[in-house]
């Protein structure tokens, strides 16, 4: 007889709370501000889907069949060509090394248990982070482990919670540029944790969603690229989304490339569990792939959002951290993050506490560029009153 519900502990009793839902309060004050909330809270891109790809998706909309999991052959041909133009994967590189995925956050979460890692072994991934790292570990009964990347880049083992802690290691995220801080990992950096990490046997997958959005570094270098993983892909992982560059948030058309032998074993564990992007957006993604003028222009714009907000912030108090590329200014009022949060609520502002990302993140709040420019501008000018 199963047990009562009551006296079952399922895997959701076993999560932490859901962070967002602590922001509904600061959220609604800002709300309530008789200028409207400017919210820079959240990574939603709010600009028009370019019009290719609305077109290429209106005109696959008649699509009766199923779709498969490694994705048509025009759109894994695409998936190649990217790469090797804007993440500097290799000619080797084939179709046989890119999987069209429902989302990034969908692999993200699910990475660990596709990978077929499990309790006893552990998932190692930055200190300060997109949260979903640490659920994706949690869901298998994984150990989580923070680590601090540039420490590990420069110290191997030392910046490890103990020193048999890469024993228990199965996979690695790196996460460059950063969501929340923007800081971008070096080839040096990169090289040195992906060597650090094949002589130990560990995955290393790289979240690089935001890589075509520079602000203040030259490159944000892939660990796709020869430089970085010495000519190899073998235990090497890109994960990519289109969410940002092409304001593709709602079609959640996303990629992972690399060694094909782990490509092969995400494919035959996907194709059991039906993890399909659906035809439309199969050939909408291809669309999107191949065109780099949108996001060119897309970068334009949140350029001048940024030149807006940043001495806006600086103004009010702030002091901005990295921001080295992506979508988010990491500042600090040299104050708790939620006493950050609470003030500039009071003025209309919303913005997301530094912790929601890690206790490093205690004292920062991670101010979005995905607002309108009439938001932007509100906001800048309610900061500065400040």
């Amino acid at each position: 007889m199963a047990a009562p519900a009551s006296s079952r502990r399922g895997l959701a009793q076993r999560l932490p709370g859901f962070p967002w839902d602590a922001l509904v309060p600061a959220k609604q004050r800002a709300a309530a501000h008789p200028e409207g909330i400017a919210d820079l809270s959240v990574g939603t891109p709010v600009d028009p889907t370019p019009a290719s790809v609305q077109q290429a998706l209106a005109d696959a909309a008649d699509s009766p069949g199923y779709p498969t999991a490694v994705g048509t052959p025009a759109l894994r041909e695409a998936l190649v060509e990217f790469v090797r133009r804007h993440r500097g994967a290799p000619d080797a590189l084939g179709i046989d090394g890119v999987l069209p995925t429902i989302g990034s956050k969908e692999l993200v979460a699910h990475l660990p248990f596709q990978l077929g890692i499990g309790p006893e072994e552990a998932v190692a991934f930055p200190h300060v982070a997109y949260p979903t790292y640490d659920m994706g570990a949690r869901f298998v009964g994984a150990e989580t482990m923070p680590v601090d990347m540039a420490a590990l880049a420069a110290h191997g083992d030392a910046a490890l919670p103990d020193p048999s802690a890469a024993e228990r290691l199965r996979l690695l995220w790196l996460n460059s540029p950063s969501n929340p801080t923007g800081e971008v990992l070096d080839v040096a950096q990169l090289a040195a944790i992906v060597g650090w990490a094949r002589e130990r046997g560990i995955i290393v997958a790289s979240d690089e969603c935001y890589a075509l959005l520079p602000w203040t570094v030259d490159e944000v270098p892939s660990v796709l690229d020869p430089r970085v993983n010495g000519g190899s892909l073998e235990g090497v992982l890109c994960v990519y989304s289109l969410s940002k560059q092409s304001n593709l948030a709602g079609y959640r058309a996303a990629f992972v490339a690399g060694d094909p032998g782990l490509v092969g074993e995400l494919v035959a564990v996907r194709k059991q569990a039906g993890m399909m992007l659906p035809g439309p957006l199969q050939v909408a993604m291809t669309a999107a792939l191949g065109d780099d003028e949108a996001p060119a222009a897309q970068r334009e714009i949140y350029r001048a959002r940024r030149s807006i907000l940043e001495p806006a912030l600086a103004r009010a108090g702030g002091t901005v951290h990295g921001s080295q590329a992506g979508l988010y200014l990491w500042t600090t009022f040299g104050e708790d993050a939620m006493t950050s949060v609470e003030r500039l609520a009071s003025s209309g502002v919303l913005v997301a506490p530094g912790m929601f990302y890690g206790v490093g993140g205690g004292s920062f709040v991670r101010v979005a560029l995905t607002a309108t420019d009439e938001r932007i501008a509100s906001a800048a000018r309610r900061l500065e009153r400040l």
